[in-house]
């Protein structure tokens, strides 16, 4: 893999913790929402799996994750706050504070739906990228990327059309896609030739790429 991306949420003791959902209920064995417990509650908590069941695993911090993460591997970090963008921006400080004087620093990417939290980041020097689910007014986008020093767009795979891509291309914009699982939808996604695609089985996918000669895969 080139490169790692997770989610984080702010803890009600200024923590970051590892959660796809900052709503606790829907991914561990409490109740409540992220910012309403401390880092060692959730450590304790235990994560739930798809299905519901409880596992054996618990949650990561931020700094566990950074010792974890090989020299070689970039690291991209997702802000998540629901509906709150205050929430949002306060992450995205902290997560700054947290990594300064971090050897990781230079290699980590900030990334959310909250405009808020992408701003945040750049004003701290942090590489930023703006998640969308939408397609329109690709020229008033990529004009508030430039403004804002957000360096690049990502964009949901489904999403992705030429007048996007050319559009955020020729401002200068980085432009990633996620999140990729299958085959069939990687050689979709691949017609419009994006910086990085994200996905949740980078090595099913790569073998189901591998299977396909028609498709080549690097990274």
């Amino acid at each position: 893999m080139d490169g790692l991306e997770t989610d984080v949420c702010l803890t009600a003791d200024d923590r970051l913790v590892l959660l796809h959902d900052p709503l606790l209920t829907l991914g561990t064995t409490l109740d409540g929402w992220a910012h309403q417990r401390t880092a060692e509650e959730i450590r304790s908590a235990l994560i739930r799996d798809s299905s519901g069941r409880s596992t054996a695993e618990h949650p990561l911090l931020l700094e566990e994750l950074i010792e974890l993460v090989p020299e070689t591997v970039r690291l991209q970090l997702e802000v998540k706050a629901h509906a709150d963008p205050a929430l949002a921006r306060r992450t995205a400080e902290a997560l700054c504070e947290r990594l300064r004087g971090e050897p990781i620093r230079d290699r980590v990417e900030l990334i959310s739906f909250h405009r808020d939290a992408c701003a945040a980041a750049v004003a701290e020097g942090i590489s930023s990228r703006l998640v969308i689910w939408a397609d329109y007014a690709p020229e008033a986008l990529a004009s508030w990327a430039l403004r804002t020093g957000v360096h690049g767009i990502s964009v949901e795979h489904f999403l992705l059309t030429k007048q996007l891509v050319h559009v955020l291309r020729g401002a200068g914009l980085s432009v990633n896609a996620g999140t990729v699982n299958h085959p069939e939808l990687l050689s979709r996604v691949l017609e419009f030739a994006p910086d990085a695609i994200g996905t949740d089985r980078p090595h099913e996918l790569r073998a189901g790429v591998e299977a396909l000669p028609s498709l080549a895969l690097s990274g």
